[in-house]
């Protein structure tokens, strides 16, 4: 299942793109906390970074997702040894 990672200060236009891409493609969403609650409010089901990295937002909110398995959901490749590593 395709998964986008979400984290947008001026959501003009998110409400359409979200639901679009749930609906249409099957998206599923990961989102920072003001973000996921934003898609939660409009009925798209999205998880919070920090319950997938297990780290708090931290310095006010201005360090989200700058973790290891953020970068490394990003970076890995379709690649046994990448999927082994990330199981």
């Amino acid at each position: 299942m395709p998964t986008a990672l979400v984290s947008v200060s001026d959501k003009t236009g998110l409400d359409k793109l979200a639901r679009d891409l749930q609906n249409k493609h099957g998206y599923k969403f990961i989102a920072t906390t003001s973000t996921a609650k934003y898609l939660s409010e409009l009925g798209v089901e999205c998880k919070k970074v920090e319950e997938v990295t297990d780290f708090p937002e931290i310095l006010g909110g201005r360090v989200k997702t700058l973790h290891p398995r953020v970068f490394a959901g990003i970076l890995s490749r379709d690649l046994k040894e990448d999927k082994d590593c990330l199981a």
